[in-house]
């Protein structure tokens, strides 16, 4: 199973919106996924509709538990309304959680205890992580094969970046084994903006060698998709914003191939394979033009 953090140290640079966004693609794919909502505030437990008061067992009850077991781990798992889509929920209870496990050994190693107990569940778990560092971000960063990092293209952000960035060096610091492969996903991007175009160009200046390659765009669907209660790609998976999320699923796996093939199943290296035969077909029907038009113009000229 792959594990993907989504962490800023930013408010608002479109975290939750990625989960949703990324584990949206998965279940249209076919890739079983489990997304887990690490943030008290329970962003994306509302934004799949729930109410975290009716959830009968969430995050803080696995934080909680004295002898981790698949079974518990599972018990701790709500099923959405949606197939190959599940959520571990948050509960305003989390903010409690640094206090809870403060003097235990090893409290930032907990999820990834977790996630390997069910690890043959699922395809991918994708973490929405706090914007706090504490406890909370060091278990969803240290159980996670891929950290993005979204940053809105505006100057605030770019600042938040750096915390983020500063975090990675910290752990490592703290820990020699603790190798973060993370990417900058530059979000809510404006290319009519100059503060967008700015920040975009700053990120190129400063985080080439860890910024994707593309942006996410500005799209009024991602807040009409949130207020239904059901990722993007389930309201228009042809809109732009669902479009380029497609295209970060496909990098990230690709980057995943090369960096822990061991942990891709099939049903997630088949979205890259798949990617590769349409290039193919396209780059065919190009050809294909090519030759017919050669062929026209043998016979006009």
């Amino acid at each position: 199973m792959l594990v993907w953090a989504i962490a800023s140290q930013k408010g608002g640079v479109g975290k939750t919106t990625t989960v949703a966004s990324l584990a949206g693609w998965c279940q249209k794919e076919n890739i079983k996924v489990l997304i887990i909502d690490t943030d008290p505030h329970a962003s994306l437990t509302s934004y799949l509709g729930f109410d975290y008061n009716s959830i009968e067992k969430n995050l803080y009850d696995l934080y909680t538990q004295k002898n981790l077991t698949r079974e518990n781990v599972l018990e701790c798992v709500t099923h959405t309304n949606f197939p190959n889509l599940d959520i571990i929920a948050s509960s305003m209870t989390l903010a409690t959680i640094d206090r809870k496990l403060s003097g235990q050994q090893g409290v930032g190693r907990i999820l990834s205890k977790a996630l390997a107990l069910i690890d043959d569940d699922y395809d991918v778990a994708i973490i929405d992580c706090p914007p706090i560092l504490g406890a909370l971000m060091v278990n969803a960063l240290v159980a996670s094969s891929s950290v993005l990092v979204p940053t809105q293209t505006e100057f605030l952000s770019l600042k938040g970046l750096e915390g983020m960035v500063r975090t990675f060096s910290i752990m490592k610091k703290a820990d020699a084994a603790c190798n973060i492969n993370y990417t900058i996903v530059p979000t809510m991007y404006d290319k009519r903006t100059k503060a967008s175009r700015t920040s975009l160009d700053f990120l190129k200046a400063h985080y080439k060698d860890n910024l994707w390659n593309k942006q996410i765009p500005i799209d009024t669907l991602f807040r009409e998709s949130s207020q239904r209660g059901m990722p993007i790609t389930m309201l228009d998976s042809k809109c732009r914003g669902a479009v380029a999320y497609h295209e970060l699923l496909v990098d990230v796996i690709s980057k995943e191939l090369k960096s822990n093939p061991e942990r891709v199943t099939p049903n997630v290296a088949a979205i890259v394979n798949l990617k590769d035969d349409e290039t193919v077909a396209t780059q065919k029907e190009h050809n294909d033009i090519d030759l017919v038009a050669n062929d026209m113009g043998s016979m006009l000229n």
